[in-house]
C-alpha cells in the first residue's frame, strides 16, 4: 500500500473458532463422483466459513426402487459437522429408475419428476432424506437453478417448479417440523418466470428464497435482486433470502459461468471480496461462494461420453488438477481467493451489526456543494467519493469498521486513488486493512488531522477497486 507501513495481519480463524457467520462455500456435485472431498475437509475448515452447500443426488442414493443408500452422504455430512461446519442440502436431479430418458444424462442432471409416478417417488425420496438427516441438517433447498434449461431440461416453467416446491415443502415439514425450506435457487432473475412460480402459492411454502449472483459487476446483481425481493415480498412479506452461489474463475476457461473472460487469481480474489461483501450488506441469511474446488461443470454431460463432462471450470478457492477421467485431484492448494475468504470470515463473525456511521466523504463544501480535494499522493488525482460503495459496522464493546471500494470493471482495471474522509465519535486507534490479504496498516500522522475531541479528517487515504476497511478500536484482531 503506497506510503503506508504494514504493522501486522488479521488473525484468521478456522471454523471451530468462528461464531455465527453468513459466509459459506459450495461443495456440490459430489453425487457425480467428480472429486474426492477427503483431502479438502481440513482446508475447508481453515477457511473459517460456517455454511457448506451440498447436493443430495437422488440418482446415486436410490439405485433400487424404495432402497436408499445414504452412506456416501453420511460420510460427507459427518466430516463437515465434526469440523463445526454446517451443511445445508440441495435436493435435486432425476432418477433413471423412474425416468429412463434420464439414464442418458450424466447424473440425471436437469430431469425433474413430471409424471404422477415420478412425483410420488420423488416425495418418498425427499421424506426419506429429511427423516434420515433430522438433527444433522435443518435447511433443505428444492432443486438447483430450475429457471435454467440446463437444470430443467424439459423446458423451464415457473408454475411447474412452483408445484414441485409446494409438495416438497409439505413433505419436508412433515418429516421435520423444525426444518427450513429454501426455494428458488434462481440464476436468470426472470421476473415473469418468478411470478409464475409465486402465483402457485410457492412463496408461502418456503422460508427463504435462494439466488445465484454471477456477474463481474456485482452492483448489477444487487439492483436486479432488489426487484426480485420486492416481487417476492408481495407474495410473502416474511420471506428471507440466501445468496446460494456467486463466484469467479481464476483463469480463462471454456465452461461455467463467466467463461472465456480474462480471469486471473488476483481478479478472482477481488471479485470474491466485492461479491461476498455486497451480498452481506444486503442482509442475506447465507452468502455462499461457489466453490471449494476447481471441478468439471458437467451440466450437459452424457453418461457414455466422458468428453462431454470434461468441461473444466476454475471457480475453486482451492486449486485442483484433473486426471484423464476428469476427476479433480491433487493437493488442493489455496489460491489468493482462499486467503481473502479467510480474512472476511474471520472479521465478519461473532457479534456485529451494520450501522450507518458518522463518516462524511468529500468533506469540503462550497455554497452547499461538495468540493473534492486534490490528492498529492497519486499524480494529483482529485479525491472523490462519487462512485464509492461503503458500509459501516459495529462490534459492541470492540469498535467500528467502515468498508469501502470503487466498483470499477474488475476484469480490465487495477484501480487505485485516494479519498479524504471526515468522521466523529469513532474512538480508538485507526488502522487500514486490505481485505484481499488481511494486511493491517498504520495511518501516518500526515494523514490524520484531529482536534482531540473525537473529530478526525483522514486525508488522502487509499481507495481501490477491491475492498478496504477502516478499523476503529478493536474491530479487527491482529495475529
Amino acid at each position: 500500500m503506497d506510503g503506508l507501513e504494514a504493522i501486522g495481519r488479521v488473525r484468521v480463524l478456522n471454523s471451530k473458532e468462528t461464531g455465527s457467520s453468513v459466509f459459506g462455500l459450495g461443495l456440490e456435485k459430489l453425487d457425480r463422483g467428480l472429486y474426492d472431498p477427503e483431502n479438502a475437509y481440513d482446508r475447508i475448515a481453515e477457511s473459517g466459513v460456517r455454511w457448506i452447500r451440498i447436493q443430495s443426488g437422488w440418482n446415486r442414493t436410490e439405485r433400487e426402487a424404495g432402497l436408499y443408500d445414504f452412506a456416501w452422504l453420511d460420510r460427507i455430512v459427518d466430516q463437515l459437522r465434526r469440523r463445526n461446519l454446517v451443511p445445508w442440502l440441495c435436493l435435486c436431479y432425476g432418477n433413471k429408475i423412474y425416468d429412463p430418458k434420464s439414464a442418458e444424462i450424466f447424473g440425471a442432471v436437469g430431469c425433474p419428476p413430471r409424471t404422477e409416478e415420478q412425483k410420488q417417488a420423488w416425495l418418498r425420496y425427499v421424506r426419506a432424506t429429511v427423516e434420515h438427516f433430522k438433527g444433522r441438517i435443518d435447511r433443505y433447498e428444492i432443486w438447483n437453478e430450475p429457471d435454467g434449461v440446463w437444470c430443467w431440461k424439459c423446458g423451464v416453467n415457473g408454475a411447474e417448479y412452483g408445484e414441485l416446491l409446494k409438495m416438497s415443502a409439505r413433505v419436508i415439514r412433515e418429516a421435520d417440523p423444525a426444518a427450513k425450506v429454501i426455494g428458488g435457487a434462481i440464476c436468470r432473475f426472470d421476473l415473469q418466470w418468478l411470478q409464475e412460480m409465486l402465483k402457485t402459492g410457492a412463496g408461502k411454502a418456503m422460508d427463504l428464497l435462494s439466488y445465484h449472483g454471477y456477474n463481474p459487476d456485482e452492483t448489477v446483481t444487487i439492483r436486479v435482486m432488489r426487484a426480485v425481493k420486492a416481487l417476492c415480498h408481495m407474495y410473502n412479506p416474511e420471506l428471507k433470502f440466501v445468496e446460494g452461489e456467486n463466484g469467479a474463475q481464476s483463469r480463462r476457461s471454456r465452461a461455467g459461468a463467466l467463461w472465456g473472460a480474462a480471469w486471473t487469481p488476483r481478479r478472482q480474489a477481488k471479485a470474491l471480496a466485492r461479491m461476498m461483501l455486497l451480498h452481506l450488506m444486503e442482509g442475506v441469511e447465507i452468502c455462499s461462494y461457489f466453490s471449494c474446488l476447481d471441478m468439471a461443470e458437467a451440466l450437459n454431460g452424457t453418461t457414455e461420453d466422458r468428453k462431454t463432462y470434461r468441461d473444466y471450470a476454475y471457480f475453486g478457492v482451492l486449486e485442483a488438477t484433473f486426471t484423464p477421467d476428469g476427476i479433480a485431484t491433487g493437493a488442493y492448494t489455496p489460491k489468493p481467493a482462499f486467503r481473502t475468504l479467510q480474512v472476511l470470515a474471520s472479521i465478519f463473525q461473532g457479534e456485529y451489526r451494520m450501522q450507518t456511521l458518522p463518516i462524511l466523504m468529500d468533506p469540503h463544501f462550497l455554497n452547499g456543494f461538495p468540493q473534492t480535494e486534490p490528492s498529492w499522493r497519486i499524480r494529483r488525482t482529485d479525491d472523490s467519493a462519487r462512485e464509492i460503495i461503503s458500509q459501516g459496522f459495529v462490534k459492541p464493546g470492540c469498535g467500528y469498521g467502515f468498508v469501502y471500494w470503487v466498483p470499477k470493471e474488475v476484469l480490465t482495471t487495477e484501480y487505485e486513488s485516494t479519498i479524504t474522509l471526515e468522521c466523529c465519535r469513532l474512538t480508538g486507534e485507526i488502522h487500514l486493512v486490505d481485505l484481499l490479504d488481511g494486511t493491517v496498516y498504520a495511518l501516518p500522522e500526515e494523514m490524520v488531522e484531529t482536534d482531540g475531541s473525537g473529530w478526525y479528517r483522514l486525508k488522502h487515504i487509499p481507495v481501490r477497486d477491491s475492498p478496504l476497511l477502516l478499523a476503529f478500536g478493536d474491530f479487527v484482531e491482529m495475529a
